[in-house]
């Protein structure tokens, strides 16, 4: 029994250097995948994120929500329809997002943050002209003619810039931000952006020390399929080049490197499948994911 107790001091002694060095930096944590849809992990998550903010590290939350998107739709009789994994929205798709992102999603994040102790507020881009955006096409090969045909996405936005403001004035009050990844245009128009760009932009923004992904994978894996625990920047080039770094995990990347690229310490791709993943990744000297580094 003493050494159970004893073991639990340790533990507590072995966080500290980190508790240390991390005390009043920011870290952004894009939430989505498993941990957003299984209760046990919902609850861990909350749980670490009210965690690092009592002992001093500030926390912004950017959100994921599309497989509660697709529900909705489905049950309001429209098919989602997916173009290079990016979801084709039209004004009444934008209308369902928004209701899906800013109200539902939005506020279960923050009600669970909240029961566990913090103080958590929930914004869209649109809150304090946070996200300004553009309109996005993408370009597809036509094998025909040997062209670039541009592909109209609908309400589907990039990052253009942030407007931190409204976060500043939050965390300095105390609040963790929580974030749903809808921006707005200079004409007006709100926009859908994946929220991994969201993130990295936002980590960018804040210049925060760390960009952390949940995701539904170990993290980065070599041939072996082994998590690779560090990477610097230069070598994902090659990993890409070899086919080690692929499909799903491609935009995931390069939102870690636009995020470096911008002025954030150090990026993180984490199993948000793995109870306490952030607290494993941030305090203990092994980690769980892959970081990645200038």
């Amino acid at each position: 029994m003493m050494e159970d107790i004893i073991r639990k001091a340790e533990i507590l002694i072995d966080a500290l250097p980190y508790i240390r060095k991390f005390y009043g930096r920011t870290f952004v944590i894009k939430y989505g995948g498993a941990a957003q849809t299984k209760d046990i992990l919902k609850e861990s998550f909350a749980m670490d994120v009210v965690m690092l903010n009592f002992v001093g590290i500030r926390t912004v939350i950017v959100h994921g929500g599309g497989p509660k998107i697709s529900t909705i739709m489905g049950k309001m009789g429209k098919k989602p329809e997916f173009i290079q994994g990016q979801r084709v929205t039209d004004r009444e798709t934008m209308d369902i997002v928004e209701m899906v992102l800013g109200g539902l999603v939005n506020k279960e994040i923050v009600s669970l943050i909240n029961r566990h102790g913090g103080r958590s507020v929930g914004l869209s881009g649109k809150d304090g002209g946070l996200i300004n955006a553009n309109k996005k096409t993408i370009k597809k090969l036509t094998p025909e003619t040997g062209t670039d045909e541009i592909i109209d996405l609908g309400l589907v936005g990039e990052v253009k810039s942030i407007e931190p403001g409204i976060i500043d004035t939050l965390e300095k009050g105390g609040f963790i931000p929580v974030i749903a990844p809808i921006g707005v245009s200079p004409e007006g128009v709100t926009l859908n952006i994946n929220a991994d760009y969201v993130a990295s932009a936002i980590a960018s923004a804040l210049k925060a020390e760390k960009l952390i992904l949940l995701t539904d994978v170990p993290g980065i894996l070599d041939e072996n399929d082994r998590v690779i625990s560090t990477l610097k920047k230069r070598q994902i080039t090659k990993l890409i080049k070899e086919n080690v770094i692929t499909g799903g995990m491609l935009p995931k990347v390069q939102a870690c490197l636009n995020a470096l690229s911008g002025g954030a310490g150090k990026t993180h791709i984490v199993d948000g499948r793995v109870p306490h993943c952030l607290l494993l990744e941030l305090f203990t000297k092994e980690g769980i994911g892959t970081e990645i580094m200038n």
